[in-house]
């Protein structure tokens, strides 16, 4: 199928689209359903590509496409929850707009601000550009989620459907052409329309001239329109009532407009489609795959402590790295990056992030263990810079054998984690104080040392808790264990690991725990972290076997090393239970694989006039009702029965009540949310009352607060050299008094923020943070930024972590070109046995940023490029190819995303029944003729789909 035809398909597949903004939508469809829809298809079509390209099979799911039929068509399965997920982002940024961003009429394409709506998406779309340049893909999922609002909403806003017209504006995604002929300030679109008649309230010449137009909006019952002016209309808009009254929004079924609510919305999922194509031709189709979550494994991510005590762990750490890659790469637990971050004192970082698993292996084999001073060092800076730049949901191992100097970031980490969902855990080995210095009073040296111990188990102490929020180990061993111990937990990591229970007691205490295994679970293991800790497991079928007894029926295999030690069990489907009996702290961990998991939001009253929810950036109010949506990831046919928040180490816990919605998602409401740390654990039937209940449990802990700090997201990005305001708000709903603030980024930027800001019991205030990005700084450089407040006394606390994209201006906005050099074709009817080639140069043009990329948007050939002697803004390209694949479509990316493309065919000379081939001294077969033609852009030959669509099915 031509590149043609499947945009083709794209425009045409009209399964889920829309304008409104709700979780859910009802008959109307959402914008939501739209970014959802778009995006199915068009992974679908780079699988489908990619597949092609490497001459492997392709089948399309046979059903409707959803992240778990995508997920299993790109031959990535266990990526159907990292899928979802990105989905997801992109789909709640997409909503926020217009929680956030309401009352501004160029988010919307309101008030004829056509100009300043096409800026805010080209813009956005140069900040994706690059993000995903720098492997930032987080930054990228989220600046896409808020163009597409926008670009959307132009079809429903303004009269682009009224005009006729069934194919997107590609100039509203191009920032060198003109978006139309747009209405002049003193020029009446509209007449009035009486009641819910408003069909035809546009004026005729306004439609017969292509005159370019859109509502006005406004909530203010005292504010005015330009005379002549279209509304936006509805119950909200006061401008609907001033003459001309009415409105043109096709936002819903019911809507001024509502007659062409799908037609508009079709259009809309075509633009979100064009617009996703671009970025895939910017990225590379394995890069745009990455962004939207379809991968082979998990990250693996170390941070490594680079210290002069830190040899023989850095040796380990070195041997696991070649055993992991050497065993994963090439299956499906091959790791989708390679994360490295080294720190030092006062140093850490850079963050080396590859997909490349030799380059890792290079850095890994690169580190040296030198220097360190005083032995606390910065290990939670370079735990902060891990967890920032890691994909969401990783894994990260941290090695050290001393304390942390930075542990003010504690809160910030705890914050990133909970954000995140990601595990961590602590490879411990020897944990160290401060170096003794040499005394001559002995008790002098006595009390040193006693600070010494104290320090080391505050350290200790410190690291425990950070991995018990995160749902990871530390795992305390001497440094001749350590390649043991990283080699066990380090085995069982697998991008379809779920966590089955999770519980930490301190102080310990005899404690029954149960947990159920459905025939789903595979490789069901038990972690146990502490020292002397018995235990007895008791199987469905009622066998028991105790800690002390490792050979019996229920464990298959087990190994201990330090205060770490996992049980291979015997799976089984049914009610397990362990008893644990020690009065020592102990963590309990039971994990298995398994296609079954689960991905939740907590949603919060929206403070934006529509109403409805937003999902929460912070941490909930302690003891106030709450709302979740849940999804089920990797299968399609799930039933929540239960959903509870359980304390993460105690047995309280609060039961909701689950609705079903849509597809695999359930909104679940608790009346009252607890006030200690707690995990969320949910049970129910896997497809049909025949199969075994299943239990999942969320790694991350979660707390509550009576403290909320929120900010909105800014409307410009992070230019280098210049300062960006962040306004943010503080409330609390305990007592008043001074709240420590701390702003906090993982790159280093320059801050200002005020340190302490004073709340009246119940109140709020205002603050502002001010993050400047040095000069130099690359474009696509993704910022995490995090506000802190801290109630008078330390005892509570809470955040709100934004994600900021660093863009320097963009003054290259034209497309590359083609200039063809050569095509000679040697091809008969036996295409098979003759081929073709063609040599082209491809130029970014005067003042250009230069080439960056050329790739094969279609065609089975051998591309081949190099630079132009002497000139390094010119490409040279060949291509050759059998005759078979007589069409070739090249991609040319410039180092600031543009993207053109170029088109070229060699085509037999047409022959009729009653007419002789032309005969040349050369050869007396039928001539060929290389036809070149430049690619015109997909979609604005979208009246060609249908019998390209045909030609393709037969």
């Amino acid at each position: 199928m031509s590149a043609l035809a499947a945009l083709c398909l794209l425009l045409m597949q009209t399964g889920a689209l829309g304008f409104g903004i709700g979780f859910l939508g009802g008959k109307s469809l959402t914008h939501q359903q739209i970014t959802e829809s778009a995006i199915l298809n068009v992974t679908v079509q780079v699988c489908r590509a990619l597949a092609s390209a490497e001459g492997s099979g392709f089948t399309l799911p046979p059903q409707s496409l959803t992240a778990v039929s995508v997920a299993a068509a790109c031959r990535a399965s266990k990526s159907s929850k990292s899928f979802y997920k990105a989905i997801s982002s992109i789909r709640n940024k997409n909503r926020q707009v217009d929680l956030t961003h309401f009352y501004y009429p160029e988010f919307h394409y309101d008030d004829e601000k056509f100009a300043e709506g096409r800026k805010i998406v080209t813009e956005g779309l140069s900040a994706v550009k690059a993000s995903n340049k720098q492997g930032n893909f987080e930054a990228a999922r989220e600046k896409l989620g808020k163009i597409l609002h926008t670009l959307q909403d132009f079809y429903s806003h303004s009269n682009w459907v009224e005009m006729g017209n069934k194919i997107p504006n590609s100039n509203l995604i191009r920032s060198d052409t003109s978006i139309g002929n747009i209405a002049a300030a003193n020029r009446a679109t509209c007449r009035s329309c009486d009641g819910d008649d408003c069909t035809n309230n546009i004026l005729e010449d306004v439609l017969r001239e292509k005159i370019l137009t859109s509502g006005y909006f406004t909530l203010n019952p005292f504010s005015t329109k330009p005379r002549g002016k279209c509304s936006h209309g509805g119950a909200l808009d006061f401008t609907s009532r001033i003459d001309p009254k009415g409105g043109i929004n096709k936002d819903t079924f019911d809507s001024s407009h509502g007659h062409l609510h799908q037609q508009a919305a079709n259009v809309a999922m075509a633009a979100t489609s064009e617009l996703l194509e671009d970025i895939r031709l910017a990225a590379g189709d394995r890069q745009f795959l990455q962004m939207m979550g379809i991968t082979k494994g998990k990250a693996l991510c170390f941070v490594i402590d680079t210290t002069g005590s830190m040899g023989d762990d850095i040796d380990a750490v070195k041997n696991v790295t070649s055993t992991i890659i050497n065993s994963k790469v090439g299956t499906e637990d091959e790791p989708s990056v390679y994360i490295l971050v080294p720190f030092n004192d006062p140093d850490f970082g850079p963050l080396i992030r590859t997909k490349d698993p030799n380059i890792f292996k290079k850095a890994i084999n690169s580190l040296t263990a030198s220097g360190g001073g005083d032995l606390p060092e910065m290990s939670l800076s370079g735990l902060q810079l891990a967890l920032t730049g890691a994909p969401s949901g990783s894994e990260i191992f941290l090695f050290t054998d001393a304390t942390a100097k930075d542990e003010f970031l504690k809160s910030t980490v705890i914050a990133l984690i909970e954000r995140t969902k990601t595990v961590v855990n602590f490879m411990i080995t020897k944990l160290l104080g401060f170096r003794r210095r040499r005394q001559t009073d002995n008790n002098q040296q006595q009390q040193q040392q006693q600070q010494q111990e104290r320090m080391v188990t505050a350290g200790a102490q410190l690291y425990k808790t950070l991995a018990d929020s995160s749902g990871g180990q530390a795992i305390e061993v001497t440094k001749s264990q350590l390649l043991e111990a990283t080699g066990i937990i380090i085995e069982s990591s697998s991008s379809s690991l779920v966590t089955i229970l999770q519980a930490t007691r301190s102080p310990g205490k005899t404690e029954n725990f149960t947990f159920t295994v459905d025939e789903s679970v595979r490789n069901l293991t038990v972690y146990v972290t502490g020292s002397s800790v018995p235990f007895t497991l008791i199987s469905p079928s009622g066998v028991y076997q105790d800690s002390a007894n490792k050979t019996g029926s229920l464990i298959v295999s087990s190994r201990s090393v330090g205060n770490f030690q996992t049980l291979q069990l015997n799976t089984q489907v049914g009610l397990w239970q362990i008893n644990m009996a020690s009065t020592n702290p102990y963590g309990l961990k039971v994990v298995g694989q398994s296609p079954i998991d689960f991905l939740f939001d907590f949603l919060e009253a929206s403070q934006s006039p529509l109403g409805g929810f937003d999902v929460t950036r912070n941490r909930l109010r302690a003891g106030a009702n709450g709302t979740m949506m849940l999804t089920i990831t990797g299968t399609e046919s799930a039933i929540v029965t239960k959903v509870t928040l359980v304390q993460s180490s105690g047995s309280g816990e609060v039961n909701g009540s689950v609705e079903a919605q849509d597809g695999a998602r359930f909104l679940v409401h608790f009346d009252s949310i607890p006030s200690a740390e707690f995990v969320v654990v949910v049970k129910g039937q896997s497809s049909s009352a025949a199969s075994a209940p299943f239990q999942r449990q969320s790694s991350t802990s979660l707390s509550a607060s009576a403290v909320t700090v929120t900010a909105t997201d800014p409307n410009s990005d992070l230019e280098p050299g210049t300062p960006l305001l962040i306004p943010f708000s503080l409330t609390t709903s305990g007592a008043g008094g001074n709240f420590s603030v701390q702003a906090t980024n993982d790159r280093g930027f320059t801050l200002t923020f005020p340190s302490s800001l004073f709340l009246e019991t119940g109140g709020s205030t205002n603050g502002t943070v001010n993050i400047t990005a040095p000069a130099g700084t690359t474009s696509g450089t993704d910022v995490t930024l995090t506000i802190e407040a801290v109630a008078p006394g330390s005892a509570d606390t809470n955040y709100i972590v934004l994600r900021l994209t660093v863009l320097k201006t963009v003054t290259d906005f034209t497309q590359p070109a083609c200039q063809l050099l050569s095509l000679q074709a040697n091809c008969s009817e036996n295409c098979s046995s003759s081929a073709w080639q063609l040599s082209v140069q491809v130029t970014d043009g005067d003042g250009g940023t230069g080439i960056d990329l050329v790739s094969l948007k279609q065609g089975n050939g051998t591309l081949n490029t190099s630079l132009a002697y002497g000139n390094g803004n010119v490409t040279l390209v060949s291509y050759n190819a059998s005759c078979c694949s007589p069409d070739v479509e090249l991609a040319v990316v410039d180092r600031v995303g543009n993207v053109g493309s170029c088109f070229y065919t060699v085509q037999k000379t047409a022959v009729n029944d009653n007419q002789t081939a032309p005969v040349t001294t050369t050869t007396n077969t039928p001539q060929t003729q290389p036809v070149v033609s430049a690619a015109t852009n997909a979609v604005q030959s979208f009246l060609l789909c249908f019998s390209i669509l045909i030609m393709f099915v037969i």
